[in-house]
């Protein structure tokens, strides 16, 4: 497999330095993979391929940016930039676990975009079976724009998802927490999820109620 000579990419050089890098080595166009929802006791877990076309200002680590910012780059990464979605159900979450799910799923949001990028970019992980060179990049949602891009895709659309999902079962507040673990709800939500049964197919396997008690994974989505 063909690899790029190695470069330095100075942490300080802004978030297009690695695709900057990539470019000049001739592999482009790149393509950035991140997932929201790994750290939640319930909903789905979301990953997003993105193929920038053009710079973004504003790009940033989704769990960096408030609610409204998000969304006004989720629609100018939607109109502009080529994206691969997928969406993984707490059934199979639990079938398979999590990192299993989470690697495959990078894979498969790969594939859903419409040509075979000439490198990618995985958040954290490296992933085996992609169609190109890839780099797991450490923090990558902090200083790569493609995986930047793929994180609040994947995070606006999960969010999205939960909040409907409040509308079906409004005792949960998913539409405060989208389903987080880790932090401690409100008393009025813990209250309403241990006195209401489990959302089918919604809960992940071993959760009580929102506080995670049986030891599910703790964390930020």
């Amino acid at each position: 497999m063909f690899r790029p000579r190695p470069s330095v990419v100075r942490r300080d050089s802004g978030l297009y330095a690695y695709e900057r890098a990539l470019a000049r080595r001739g592999l482009t166009p790149i393509a950035g993979v991140d997932e929201a929802g790994r750290g939640a006791c319930a909903g789905p877990l979301v990953v997003a391929a993105v193929v920038l076309r053009r710079e973004i200002q504003g790009l940033a680590d989704s769990k960096l940016l408030t609610a409204a910012v998000r969304s006004e780059l989720h629609e100018q990464i939607m109109a502009s930039a080529e994206v691969g979605v997928v969406v993984i159900p707490p059934t199979e979450i639990d079938a398979r676990g999590l990192h299993k799910c989470n690697i495959a799923g990078m894979r498969r949001a790969v594939a859903r975009l419409s040509f075979v990028p000439e490198y990618i970019l995985t958040d954290g992980f490296p992933v085996p079976g992609l169609p190109a060179p890839s780099l797991a990049v450490w923090k990558g949602d902090q200083i790569a724009a493609c995986v930047a891009a793929a994180s609040i895709v994947a995070k606006v659309t999960r969010d999205r998802m939960m909040t409907e999902l409040s509308s079906v079962f409004p005792e949960y507040g998913f539409d405060r927490a989208q389903g987080v673990c880790g932090l401690r709800p409100p008393a009025r939500v813990a209250r309403a999820a241990r006195a209401v049964p489990a959302p089918p197919l919604l809960l992940r396997d071993g959760v009580t109620d929102l506080r995670g008690e049986n030891g599910v994974g703790a964390g930020v989505a």
